[in-house]
């Protein structure tokens, strides 16, 4: 393993390993970290990669312990990649004020404000950097890669489907920030990092890019109905709907009654993911 990879822990799981590691990474200038799951496969062949974005206020660690994905990663032969959702312990001020700004809230963009600019970098690094470190050091098949995520970090998985259809072969999440030029979190979060014109704001905002941009794929989307933040009107599920509609982007958007925003209703349709996925990624 290259110097570049700092090894952390390692466990068995399923025939294969949960993995987490820290690198310096230039595209956010600071030291990142992210897990994976590398599938008893990977010792014999290359293996085709799943990405997982998280949500707001969680680390690479959220999904790799709580959503269940490992046996089914394990039966279809998938790496699972987890990055951390943002730079952290940098002293930028207010990057530790509000749980939605700043540590664990990158909204995976490139920042253009100061004093966000010289480290989040959160789009370019999961679209480019990781992927190419990804690449360099493990047993994988680069160009068979996929991309899903939950909340903010479903929103980071539509954006970077979107906005590199030949990059990804498939795209899916759970209870997305659908639209967030319009709802409280994505104004917050645009304006502090992008600043405070909306013309700019479109290029990271899903409902906006399928407008401009379809996929050859059908995307799947998981929305619980007892989900409090689809309620506050911050997921927004059914303008992203809407602009699929109009734009002719296939969706299979599944509402499932009585489930939350929690790591709960996650774990319950993983497998329903992973399947997605595996479809193209192991075809």
């Amino acid at each position: 393993m290259p110097n570049s990879l700092q090894l952390k822990s390692e466990n068995l799981c399923f025939g294969g390993t949960v993995a987490y590691y820290s690198h310096a990474s230039v595209t956010c200038n600071c030291e990142m970290n992210f897990a994976v799951y590398i599938p008893p496969q990977a010792k014999t062949q290359p293996v085709p990669i799943l990405y997982y974005l998280s949500g707001l206020t969680c680390t690479e660690e959220n999904f790799t312990v709580k959503a269940g994905a490992q046996k089914y990663a394990s039966a279809y032969g998938i790496m699972l990649v987890a990055p951390d959702t943002s730079p952290r312990n940098l002293g930028i001020p207010g990057a530790d004020d509000d749980w939605d700004i700043g540590s664990g809230a990158s909204f995976y963009v490139d920042a253009t404000v100061k004093p966000w600019q010289q480290h989040y970098q959160m789009y370019s690094y999961v679209t480019q950097e990781l992927p190419e470190l990804i690449a360099a050091n493990f047993n994988v098949l680069p160009k068979k890669q996929s991309i899903f995520g939950h909340s903010m970090g479903g929103h980071g998985a539509l954006i970077c489907a979107l906005k590199n259809p030949d990059k990804y072969l498939s795209a899916s999440a759970f209870a997305p920030i659908a639209a967030p030029m319009n709802c409280p979190w994505g104004e917050k979060a645009f304006t502090t990092y992008l600043g405070s014109d909306r013309a700019t704001w479109k290029q990271y905002d899903a409902s906006e890019l399928v407008r401009q941009t379809q996929l050859d794929y059908p995307i799947l989307i998981d929305q619980g109905t007892a989900d409090n933040f689809y309620h506050q009107k911050q997921l927004l599920p059914e303008i992203f709907e809407e602009a699929c509609k109009q734009s002719g982007q296939a969706l299979n958007l599944r509402f499932q009654e009585g489930y939350d925003h929690s790591y709960f209703t996650i774990s319950t349709f993983i497998e329903d993911h992973i399947r997605h996925h595996a479809k193209v990624l192991c075809s």
